[in-house]
């Protein structure tokens, strides 16, 4: 069964694929005016804040397409759901990046990632093909712990599926 919060997360990322018209996380973003620059960060992979109204998502500049555009996501889930916060801090501030055992604002947006990046009928129709994991997060140029958060969300909202495990902290380092 669906929390209300979980449900807000998938209509809302819902929605805003259905206003951009595209999955593509750098025109999302533009769309909503969040500004994106790259960075040489040494670990961290992406960051979201708020200056003075403006918004802004901060991009480690060497990662691999397919994670730049999860981190992308990822950030804009902060955005929809974390704003208030990162306001709040003024400055550029590193929330407890990704890891999504300590912090429920980084499952928020992990949640928002997944929801945003793939769409239902693509991961329903891998499983209907018989691809585990592996091939799925492949098919669909994502990551696995992505993918089966995924799986978990089709699972609450009443699809038939194997419930797997992923790890709390996979976009951290």
């Amino acid at each position: 069964m669906l929390t209300a919060n979980t449900l807000e997360i998938i209509k809302k990322a819902d929605f805003i694929v259905r206003k951009c018209g595209t999955r593509n996380p750098r025109r999302i973003a533009q769309e909503l005016g969040i500004e994106v620059f790259e960075r040489p960060f040494e670990t961290q992979k992406g960051a979201y804040t708020v200056i003075l109204k403006n918004r802004y998502i901060f991009l480690k500049d060497d990662l691999h397409p397919v994670m730049a555009n999860i981190v992308l996501w990822h950030e804009i889930g902060h955005d929809q759901f974390h704003r208030k916060n990162a306001a709040k801090n003024g400055a550029f501030r590193e929330f407890n990046i990704f890891d999504m055992q300590q912090n429920r604002m980084e499952y928020e947006a992990n949640i928002f990632a997944s929801q945003g990046s793939l769409a239902d009928d693509d991961v329903l129709d891998c499983i209907d093909r018989g691809y585990d994991i592996y091939q799925i997060a492949r098919a669909l140029h994502s990551d696995m712990n992505l993918v089966i958060l995924k799986v978990d969300t089709l699972i609450q909202q009443g699809y038939r599926l194997r419930r797997m495990e992923h790890r709390n902290d996979f976009l951290k380092g």
